[in-house]
């Protein structure tokens, strides 16, 4: 049986929430590519929707500023070391084949 919310289905968990909560997540979680101009707009339509939510749905509302606390996980810092960068080398055998 497949699920269904709303007359569509949800290809990923992510969507199935927006789907039943009625809210988008990006908008309480930002993009990790978002300007500073952009995150403000974002972060005032959020606490108006919020504000709303309140009112008529307090769990969803609490649920949804929860997700305003979190941080998109591209944004999150590292451990202030770089990544590590592999080289690839020819094998020996592969080497004397070329050769």
């Amino acid at each position: 049986m497949k699920t269904i919310v709303a007359g569509r289905e949800p290809v990923t968990p992510t969507e199935f929430i927006e789907l039943a909560l009625g809210i988008d997540l990006e908008l309480f979680t930002g993009s990790a590519t978002e300007s500073a101009m952009e995150r403000a707009a974002r972060l005032d339509v959020a606490h108006e929707v919020l504000a709303e939510l309140r009112e008529s749905d307090p769990e969803t509302a609490a649920y949804a500023e929860s997700l305003l606390r979190t941080l998109p996980l591209k944004m999150q810092r590292s451990s202030g070391r770089r990544p590590r960068r592999t080289v690839r080398r020819p094998h020996a055998a592969s080497a004397a084949v070329a050769a």
